[in-house]
């Protein structure tokens, strides 16, 4: 079964500290520290934490200060010492490896003996370090390039030097042979065939060279022959070979006991090093993105002074400069697309991570609270052709982070209440919003729903955010600014980029004017004409009411109504005029006296009533009941299409065939 990390956790690939681990990854060594990189999670001591990070911030200290730390792979050294304890001899090869590691604790134990100039406690691992200088010094000694050196012992010595005096001789007969026999040799130089020196001899000369037949050519017209005089030498050779390879075996058997006898030693010089590699590739992580150690609080407080995403180049990512906790659980950030809301959240959710796991984090300055878990839902939601599907993961991650949150937890979500249709995504983003604060989690959302804003104005511990827009060069700053909600700057960009005056006067009336909305009020009323029966009897119910109350007093005579008939016309007339301008559609209102928000859908008619977007349904009000909270022309753009979040997908789509043909038999139905 293939081992979970946490990095492959699905919050943990949102924010991408996978990509944080393979970075840390690279800057190790040690197959040991590679995994403790890879088993990196959000600690939940603190204690453990703010250790984690004072390691990580000496590592660094020592890195500045002192250069890189000389640390080398360990690969195979366990294994090493492990056949050594069995009985098993080591090469030389293998002894050679050790030598190296040994010699590369020493060189790591000069450069931790520099760090203790800058009064920091990670040089002290050092003590847990042990070169073992005698036993290094004897295996450099005994073994060079490989082999076992001819200075080993004495008897090795004078063993290969006689070794080296037999070939010498034996070539020196080989040759000899040569030069008195050169008419029955078929080449002018000796050579050696399966361990054996011949010399190329003719085959019809064989019998005139006393030897053995060692080879013969692929032809079979060359016979190499071993001469007599060469083959006894031989023969004194090969008992030398032998005594040599005992000698040589003595030699290395003696050096694999002496570190077998070390081995826990070396055991435990190895344990340090993949420790400090560790540390060491913390502290080489935070130089490269520029990071700082953050000050751990369990106050349920977070800060960033010039936060950066430590994965961006540095060159573009805008530092960013955030706050929220001391009665502020809940940040909703808005503005528009491609204006960094994405980036901001994860910055702020990736520094936590990271400081919960020893990192430091890419910002000046960092105040970071302890959480039980960080909890993320982000994703694009831009793949129409996927809405159902896509919708419904996001629906399912989000009620998942419902069950888990507490007041503990970070929950970070990107585009809350995406992929479905907006006026229904608004009512769920807001009651996502409503039960993440009950939670008394700490929670950062980022939204396109203008009535969110609405929501965080009024609601308490819940404050907004926006991402800058520069209004002279008409591009985003991707800077965020708390506590102000963001804005659409379209008639101002269009503008800017030469639109006409009376152009952009002809887009404000199209969008917010009077007469487009009484207009669009009347064709209202004419359509609840229409289809009055579909009207719930509640809705009648209302509407008579407040019809019946408009008039007030006493029933007038006929004489009195026609008399007062031409009066009252002018002031109803002049009344309407009136309503019309007091609300526009998608002007945010409270009602009273229940205090609820919603958005006008339809604005006031002839009897003073307007129809109200709530969060559920729709709903009849009389006029005097309803205060304006947020004017339209703060929440949405000029060109916005209102039919978005007032009329029903059903609707929609039959609108848009007809725009391009006629359809028959298409009855558009007026939502409840």
């Amino acid at each position: 079964m293939e081992k979970q990390y946490f990095y492959n956790t699905p919050s943990a690939r949102m924010l991408e500290f996978d990509r944080i681990i393979g970075r840390l990854e690279e800057m190790a060594y040690t197959e040991k520290a590679k995994e403790m990189i890879r088993e990196l999670a959000p600690g939940l001591s603190e204690a453990e934490v703010k250790a984690q990070l004072k390691n990580t911030t000496e590592a660094r200290t020592m890195l500045e200060n002192c250069g890189m730390p000389p640390i080398t792979a360990l690969e195979g050294i366990t294994e090493l010492l492990e056949m050594a304890g069995k009985g098993i001899c080591l090469t030389a090869e293998q002894l050679e490896k050790i030598a190296s590691t040994l010699t590369a604790v020493k060189r790591l134990k000069d450069y931790l003996c520099r760090g203790k100039a800058y009064d920091i406690s990670l040089p002290y691992y050092e003590e847990n370090l042990d070169s073992l200088e005698e036993i290094r010094e004897e295996l450099y000694e005994k073994i060079r390039n490989g082999r076992v050196d001819d200075y080993a012992s004495g008897l090795l010595k004078s063993l290969r030097e006689g070794i080296e005096r037999t070939e010498a001789k034996m070539r020196e007969k080989a040759d000899s042979i040569l030069r008195s026999g050169k008419e029955c040799m078929s080449d002018s130089f000796s050579t050696v065939r399966n361990g054996h020196i011949c010399v190329p001899v003719k085959k019809e000369y064989k019998f005139r060279i006393s030897g053995s037949v060692i080879d013969k050519s692929a032809t079979g017209n060359t016979l190499f022959i071993e001469p007599e005089s060469v083959a006894r030498l031989y023969g004194e050779l090969q008992d030398m070979r032998v005594d040599e390879e005992n000698e040589e075996r003595r030699i290395l058997y003696t050096l694999t006991v002496m570190l077998s006898d070390k081995a826990e030693v070396i055991f435990r010089n190895n344990r340090t090093i993949e420790k400090l590699d560790f540390i060491f590739a913390k502290g080489k992580l935070s130089v490269d993105c520029g990071g700082t150690e953050p000050e751990i609080n369990v106050e349920r407080r977070i800060r960033l002074v010039k936060g950066r995403h430590p994965l961006m180049d540095k060159s573009i990512n805008i530092p960013l400069d955030f706050e929220m906790g001391k009665g502020t659980n809940g940040v909703i950030i808005t503005g528009p697309n491609t204006g960094g809301k994405t980036v901001a959240i994860k910055t702020v959710a990736l520094s936590c991570l990271m400081a919960q796991c020893g990192l430091h984090t890419a910002a000046r300055s960092a105040e970071i609270c302890m959480n039980n878990l960080i909890l993320c839902d982000i994703g694009d939601g831009q793949n129409l052709a996927e809405n159902l599907s896509t919708f419904s993961a996001h629906i399912t991650n989000v009620l998942n982070i419902l069950r888990k949150a507490d007041n503990e937890s970070l929950v970070i979500m990107d585009e809350l209440g995406s992929g479905t249709d907006p006026a229904e995504g608004m009512g769920i983003a807001i009651a996502i919003l409503r039960e993440l604060k009950r939670s008394g989690a700490l929670y950062l959302v980022t939204t396109h729903y203008p009535e969110i804003k609405t929501y965080a104005e009024r609601e308490e511990g819940v404050v907004n955010a926006r991402m800058t827009f520069d209004r002279e060069s008409l591009r985003p700053l991707y800077q965020l600014v708390i506590g102000e909600a963001g804005e659409s700057c379209a008639f101002y960009i269009a503008g800017k980029l030469g639109m006409p005056e009376h152009m952009l006067e002809e887009a404000r009336q199209a969008a917010y004017g009077d007469d487009v909305m009484r207009g669009r009020a009347g064709l209202a009323d004419s359509e609840r004409k229409t289809a009055g029966e579909n009207r719930t009897g509640e809705a009648h119910m209302y509407e008579r009411q407040v019809t019946d109350a408009g008039t007030g007093g006493e029933p007038e005579t006929v004489w009195e109504k026609e008399k007062n008939a031409p009066i009252r016309r002018q002031k109803e007339s002049s009344r309407r005029q009136n309503l019309s301008k007091k609300f526009k559609r998608g002007d945010s209102v409270m009602i009273y006296p229940d205090r609820k928000i919603g958005i006008v859908c339809e604005t006031v008619n002839e009897k003073g009533v307007l129809r109200v977007q709530m969060p559920d349904k729709k709903i009849y009000i009389n006029h005097k009941r309803v205060k304006l909270y947020v004017a339209a022309e703060k929440l949405y753009p000029a060109d916005y299409d209102f039919s978005i979040i007032f009329d029903t997908v059903t609707n929609r789509k039959i609108r848009r065939q007809m725009e391009k043909r006629h359809v028959e038999d298409m009855i558009m139905t007026e939502e409840k």
